[in-house]
């Protein structure tokens, strides 16, 4: 029997239900630590914040994991979905710009226990290099070929100021980095086959900053409709 090449075992998932994954990963890690041990599609549903439709139609595209009458098995499951994501395995990271973010960042301890591993803090600032941050040294932008090339680092994550953005992600593409987490205020260029994921914090909280003033629009009375109660 002749072994399946990784074009023909690869499912084709959409990004929709990719982006998901790691939400329902994450809900069920919370039910087994609370003991858990199955589960219904309506309970991991409600625990993952979505619909127990949605969430049935997102793990057909995994296979069929769950049994009739009793759910899902949910350390199986868990184990499936940190495989299909890729971090059954630890991914080594690099974060350049040791700013207050990248502070928090390097101090972040669900990177650990979620399958990545921070390898380097780089700064162009020279000031910084006598830092160490969660145990880790501060060490010169420059070095970023070097530690690539050691740690054969997977993934770059970008917490600078955005002026400087564009060219961390020009270094780390010519490193050989091909997956970025940007959270400069900036969108990068990039070639073909490498992914970028932005997370913008203040754009995050202007689309609040609308909801909130929604609602507030939504609790006072329509024009004119007070004037009307008060004379009938």
């Amino acid at each position: 029997m002749t072994a399946r090449t990784s074009a023909e075992t690869a499912r084709d998932i959409p990004e929709a239900t990719v982006a998901r994954l790691p939400v329902y990963l994450r809900a069920l890690t919370g039910l087994s630590e609370a003991g858990t041990r199955t589960c219904s599609s309506e309970d991991l549903a409600t625990a993952a914040g979505v619909n127990s439709a949605k969430l049935r139609k997102d793990l057909s595209y995994l296979g069929s994991y769950g049994t009739r009458g009793v759910g899902y098995d949910v350390e199986y499951l868990r184990y499936q979905i940190a495989r299909e994501i890729g971090v059954t395995q630890d991914w080594p990271v690099v974060i350049v710009g040791i700013g207050n973010l990248g502070h928090a960042l390097a101090n972040f301890s669900g990177f650990r226990s979620r399958g990545f591993r921070v390898v380097a803090l780089l700064d162009a600032d020279p000031s910084r290099h006598a830092e160490q941050v969660a145990g880790i040294d501060v060490r010169p932008f420059d070095d970023l070929d070097a530690i690539v090339r050691e740690h054969a680092v997977a993934i770059g994550v970008i917490s600078t100021p955005a002026h400087a953005a564009q060219d961390v992600a020009d270094a780390m593409v010519a490193a050989g980095i091909r997956s970025i987490l940007n959270f400069a205020p900036t969108v990068l260029a990039v070639p073909e086959g490498v992914d970028v994921r932005k997370v913008d914090l203040s754009i995050e909280l202007q689309i609040l900053a609308y909801h909130e003033s929604r609602k507030a629009l939504g609790d006072q009375p329509e024009p004119g409709r007070q004037e009307q109660e008060v004379r009938s």
